[in-house]
């Protein structure tokens, strides 16, 4: 069982942005930048090449919706990186599909090319992770 799977379950707390019956939005506990963004299938798939049909549909369609929450919650958000590491040898450290969203600032100081080490999670308390998951939770009441 990953993390993920303890997540999803509820016996680990998140940061919850977003949850339908396939899909979970979490922020990352490492805040790359702020709002960096988990989202997970329901379903235990353990990458990319586990998905059929179906599971792309329900989960990959998410991610622009997701995405423009991300980026409507802060007005200094001015770009946004998506990535999934698919697989041990590209980088992937819990062997459960999940994608990246990664708010990016004009003055974030980061490349182009993301560092997967950066970990921001002192700067940041139960709190300010709860303000940023609410601020970008109210993004898909609106309408």
């Amino acid at each position: 069982m990953t993390i993920f799977d303890k997540i999803i379950a509820g016996e680990i707390p998140c940061y919850k942005v977003y949850e339908d019956d396939d899909v979970l939005a979490f922020l990352d506990i490492s805040q790359v930048t702020p709002g960096h963004t988990l989202v997970v299938p329901k379903k235990h798939v353990d990458d990319i090449f586990g998905y059929d049909e179906t599971m792309a549909q329900k989960i990959l369609l998410k991610l622009p919706m997701i995405a423009r929450a991300i980026k409507n919650s802060n007005p200094k958000i001015s770009g946004l990186n998506i990535q999934s590491n698919n697989g041990p040898s590209a980088g992937q450290t819990v062997l459960y599909s999940h994608w990246h969203l990664i708010p990016r600032y004009d003055d974030d100081g980061l490349t182009s090319t993301l560092a997967p080490t950066i970990d921001h999670s002192a700067d940041f308390s139960a709190n300010k992770y709860q303000s940023i998951a609410d601020t970008i939770s109210a993004q898909f009441r609106k309408d």
